[in-house]
């Protein structure tokens, strides 16, 4: 699995005690020697609300990504509670909770995924989400996994720098026309769903985007491509 271009960039600009680029590649292949059908791996902190991507194929990772950031999802539940979450992507479609989540998941050809919390010796720090195009591809392997990629992988990114003040005000600003109105128009569809204001629909696609490793107008179009027909 490589990195997705929004994670190159990101993973480039960290100065720590730790360069987290070759421990993210090690966990990646470390979850394919293990689950060979795993096809993604984003790795959340929770502290800076960041995530850093793999993918094996070009597929919409950091979008399922997003839209957990947007509506819920089991990495953002599990970061807030430690639970490990394994989802069977047809059993989620049935459900009325995470129903952003499950169309993503659905229509970037993944069949389950397995989150784990990440801790230090206190808390929780993050999230590892992990996905697979075979259903069930996650059963029986829950410890190993956590062995595997959470045994190091917080060390590691308490010892980076993971502000990214410049980067984060460059998300904020959309620079194409076609760009500015998908934003306005996704921004329309979360505030009458949500019943909440446009300014603080908006709010909530920039933090989910910049959470997910993606651009604004990215997060935008997952929006209303998945946007419920009636």
């Amino acid at each position: 699995m490589e990195p997705l271009p929004a994670t190159d960039a990101a993973l480039d600009e960290i100065v720590g005690e730790e360069d987290l680029r070759p421990l993210l590649l090690d966990m990646g292949r470390d979850a394919v020697r293990i689950v060979p059908s795993c096809v993604g791996l984003s790795l959340a902190l929770v502290e800076d609300q960041l995530t850093f991507t793999l993918v094996a194929t070009d597929i919409g990772v950091a979008g399922v990504d997003a839209a957990q950031y947007l509506d819920g999802g089991p990495c953002v539940d599990t970061a807030r509670d430690g639970q490990v979450r394994e989802v069977d992507i047809d059993d989620l479609l049935d459900e009325d909770a995470w129903s952003l989540y499950a169309r993503a998941t659905a229509a970037a050809g993944i069949a389950t995924s397995l989150s784990l919390p990440l801790r230090d010796d206190h808390s929780v720090i993050g999230g590892i989400n992990l996905y697979a195009a075979q259903e069930g591809a996650f059963a029986g392997h829950h410890e190993e996994l956590a062995e595997a990629l959470g045994a190091w992988a917080g060390g590691a990114v308490t010892g980076a720098d993971l502000e990214f003040r410049s980067r984060k005000a460059a998300e904020r600003t959309p620079g194409r026309l076609a760009d500015l109105r998908y934003v306005e128009v996704a921004v329309g569809i979360l505030a009458a769903g949500w019943k909440i204001p446009l300014p603080r629909a908006r709010d909530r696609l920039e933090d989910a985007a910049h959470r997910a490793g993606v651009s604004l107008p990215q997060a935008a179009r997952l929006v209303t491509s998945l946007r419920p027909r009636s």
